[in-house]
């Protein structure tokens, strides 16, 4: 079967992210397991690593907004709210 006239079209409108995650079992968390890893943004190059999984989200959020999605406001105080937690807890 001859599928090579079949082609997702380019949208300007879509991103693409590699993302790679790991579990890290370290003294400091008294043997719980921590999330590490790093996303890549595939055009762009860009790229950041990860100490939890909300760290994904945060990245992506300006690439959504720059699409024209509207991230509400109980999101970004809940955001805001655990990040400021946990360095409290440092």
């Amino acid at each position: 079967m001859r599928t090579d006239h079949i082609k997702a079209p380019l949208e300007a409108n879509t991103h693409s992210f590699v993302v790679r995650v790991w579990l890290e079992e370290t003294v400091e968390t008294d043997g719980r397991a921590v999330w590490r890893g790093h996303i890549t943004h595939v055009i762009t190059r860009e790229k950041r690593y990860l100490e939890d999984l909300e760290s994904i989200i945060i990245f992506i959020v300006p690439y959504l907004e720059a699409m024209g999605v509207e991230i509400s406001w109980r999101w970004r105080v809940r955001q805001w709210w655990q990040r400021r937690w946990r360095k409290q807890k440092i």
